[in-house]
């Protein structure tokens, strides 16, 4: 039976003075709680069980027992009753919890769930705006009122974070408030790092390609493809590591240097039987190796691809979803190179060979052949080889475009998302690994970095001159980056050079793919399992007299 009534403390008086009276009944964990809820309320009132323990230096099954030793039957229900005190000070001009001086409330809370979630942790919105001019507020807020239509870009700057997922969604909130999806010139717009990285997912490169696109496939080649679930990249490292993966294939990129916790991703490949890679240059993955190691090397995509039917191109996807052709225009290394399409299926050939009628010499002879096979599996494609013989090939159908949402209601729907984010401890910084301007992916082609004016180096690390002064260092330091994580694992990045730099209080920057040892291979995005590059806790050490 569903609970509809509400335990609530005595006399009705506020929620502070009643935990004041029984404080020195409460153990020192629920003190800790306690103390919090009472200097803080305007901030408790809002925050889920799990962020109120953060704030209290304790866990949520302390807060939830606090509750109950209260007399209330959960949390939920201590909640409300701070909701209550809250708003009868605001109404009465008095003080709040936290020392204001009790302005009008934000919202008027009723205390539904969206109206709840409108409100939830208020506090720390106002902290951020605190960081932020009124001017500039209103700024952003008039050019939004003014536009006709709105786009949102992002990067990895907004997924590569615990709570990545919900800050998306919270995008499409904000764009949907005002209609701005589904309309020309309007809507989200994820820009990826290079090109074909969408084209990848498109073709079927996921772990988790859905049963509608495995029945094509088996419809076309005749063989019904597994359905059990495969590894991403985080996970693919876990199976390696715990011997539930024993081959590894990596067909062109560094996988190594690219992934989080670099010290565990090497130890999980030489943890396999077998590793493979196809690539058009050596990098540090060639050398990190299982008991078994090949190296195939490969054509590039900007190397001229001649085989039996005569010069082949490929195709690109971007970030518009605009699917277009491209030819190599350089001479090959060697005469002697296989292209990746050659290479798998002749890898194919060799290991199904004729089992299910593919004729896969058909596919590395003509590469329009295996265009021809997408055209009838993967949705948007249709007549293939015409389309992109186009001067700017074709353009993805997109169902929200076209006033189609896949929904239950078949409307869009507006998601609830608690407002959470990483703080680090006194003496600490919030680290972000990032790309400097010469550098494609895991490979720097110059040690200039003309977007921060950081040249002849990479082992640096930026931090605002204020928190360097306050961690009792000098800008020009030679420091250690060492990682704070759950784990008690110490993750060191050492020898870095300390540059004075503009950036946000309490954050730091370094260059990746030198920092990703200091990344834990568990600590990714809730929702997306993607890496939390971009919110490392760590703390500086002055480096070793070797590094001088």
């Amino acid at each position: 039976m569903a609970r509809t009534a509400t335990k609530t403390h005595p006399a009705r008086k506020s929620l502070s003075d009643f935990i004041t009276e029984r404080f020195d009944d409460f153990s020192r964990s629920q003190k800790d709680v306690a103390r919090y809820i009472v200097d803080h309320l305007d901030e408790a009132a809002f925050q889920t069980a799990e962020e109120l323990a953060r704030r209290a230096n304790t866990s949520s099954s302390t807060v939830v027992r606090f509750s109950q030793a209260l007399g209330f039957d959960g949390y939920p229900e201590l909640q409300q009753a701070a909701i209550e005190e809250y708003r009868h000070k605001v109404a009465e001009g008095a003080p709040n919890g936290n020392g204001g001086s009790g302005a009008a409330a934000l919202f008027n809370f009723d205390h539904s769930e969206f109206e709840a979630s409108l409100g939830a942790d208020y506090a720390n919105i106002e902290e951020t705006a605190r960081s932020l001019t009124r001017e500039q507020i209103e700024a952003v807020h008039e050019q939004v009122l003014a536009s006709r239509s709105v786009i949102v870009c992002w990067a990895m700057g907004l997924t590569q974070h615990k709570h990545g997922v919900p800050t998306i969604r919270e995008v499409v909130n904000f764009l949907m408030l005002r209609g701005n999806i589904g309309k020309p010139g309007a809507g989200v717009c994820p820009v990826r790092g290079h090109s074909n990285v969408q084209g990848d997912r498109t073709m079927g490169i996921w772990e988790k390609m859905p049963d509608s696109f495995l029945d094509a496939l088996r419809a076309e080649f005749g063989f019904d493809p597994p359905r059990k679930h495969g590894y991403d990249s985080v996970d693919g490292v876990r199976a390696m590591r715990d011997g539930r993966a024993k081959a590894f294939m990596g067909v062109a990129g560094n996988f190594v240097r690219a992934i989080s916790d670099s010290d565990v991703a090497e130890a999980a490949l030489r943890n396999c039987r077998l590793t493979v890679q196809v690539s058009t240059k050596l990098n540090r993955s060639h050398t990190v190796v299982g008991e078994t190691a090949l190296i195939l090397p490969t054509l590039g995509r900007s190397d001229v691809d001649v085989q039996a039917t005569g010069e082949q191109f490929v195709t690109v996807e971007d970030s518009m979803s605009s699917v277009h052709a491209t030819r190599g225009k350089l001479p090959p290394a060697s005469k002697d190179l296989l292209s990746e399409v050659a290479i798998v299926s002749r890898l194919a050939k060799a290991t199904i060979g004729d089992r299910y009628g593919i004729r896969w010499a058909d596919f590395e002879a003509d590469y329009g052949r295996v265009r021809d096979r997408i055209a009838r599996v993967v949705p948007g494609f249709e007549d293939f080889n015409r389309r992109i013989k186009e001067p700017a090939g074709f353009v993805l159908p997109n169902p929200v475009n076209s006033g189609v949402y896949r929904t239950p209601s078949g409307k869009a729907v507006f998601t609830r998302n608690d407002l959470t984010w990483l703080e680090a401890p006194p003496g600490h910084l919030i680290l972000q690994t990032l790309r400097s301007h010469d550098q494609w992916n895991t490979i720097p082609y110059a040690m200039d970095d003309r977007y921060r004016g950081i040249h002849h180096a990479r082992r640096v690390v930026m931090v605002n001159p204020a928190d360097i002064d306050e961690l009792g260092l000098a800008d020009g330091d030679r420091v250690d980056i060492v990682g704070v994580w759950e784990d008690g694992v110490e993750r060191r990045a050492p020898g870095f050079t300390l540059v004075a730099y503009p950036a946000s209080r309490g954050s730091a920057a370094a260059y990746y793919p030198e920092t990703n040892v200091l990344v834990p291979l568990d600590s990714v995005a809730e929702g997306s399992n993607t890496p939390t590059s971009k919110g490392v806790v760590v703390r500086l050490e002055l480096a070793g007299a070797e590094w001088d």
